[in-house]
């Protein structure tokens, strides 16, 4: 089973997601477990706060390097088998199907969700004390924080699993697919024009349906 461990401020913000759908069934299934550590439980101070004014100056707060590190201890350091940590950030490399593929092999995959103006960029050293640490970006745009790059590393790489989509061919990428895809009814009528499905796709020839996919 791989497990995946969100290091995070907000679990309400990833809850909903992971309990539904194809990823929820992944769990109940026990093809996957998603655990989650809040940094707040690590700090000492009162308050339960993580981040502190940058050094250089600048807008924003940032998050400390302590508390990030030591939830990312508490999921993962005594843990035995295949361990990496996927350290979230805008600007870093795209995040790829052939990475989902390489994460699948791991058996502890920690994702560490940044937010305000990011993570003390020393958390990042520290952490590869424990495992390798592997940077990746989901999109060019940027996000309030680092939960729903997570959730969409999760979703990716679960979705590769043998068994979690039931047939291996529904993994697009392995299959003739294209972008625009019809259903049911064949014409559909609407404020007095029609629309079809295109003739190609009526016919039942594969081979034609699969060029004119490749087409798209």
């Amino acid at each position: 089973m791989l497990n995946f461990h969100l290091i995070t401020l907000f679990e309400d913000a990833c809850g909903a997601y992971l309990s539904a759908s194809i990823v929820g069934r992944a769990r109940k299934e026990k093809k996957i477990s998603v655990a989650y550590r809040n940094p707040r439980d690590f700090v000492e101070n009162k308050w339960g706060k993580v981040d502190e004014r940058p050094y250089g100056g600048g807008p924003g707060m940032v998050m400390q390097a302590l508390p990030v590190v030591k939830a990312a201890e508490k999921a993962i350091g005594a843990r035995r088998g295949k361990k990496v940590v996927v350290w979230l950030r805008p600007g870093a490399r795209q995040f790829t199907n052939k990475n989902a593929d390489a994460l699948r092999k791991y058996d502890d995959v920690v994702l560490v969700c940044g937010r305000y103006e990011g993570i003390d960029e020393r958390a990042k050293k520290m952490l590869k004390a424990l495992a390798p640490v592997k940077e990746y970006s989901v999109g060019e745009a940027v996000y309030t924080g680092g939960e729903v790059p997570a959730l969409a590393v999760v979703d990716a790489v679960t979705r590769r699993i043998p068994g979690v989509l039931g047939k291996d061919v529904s993994v697009e990428e392995r299959r003739v697919a294209s972008r625009a895809v019809y259903t049911r009814p064949e014409t559909i009528s609407y404020k007095k024009k029609s629309y079809r499905v295109p003739k190609i796709l009526r016919t039942g020839h594969h081979a034609k349906i699969d060029v004119w996919r490749r087409g798209r």
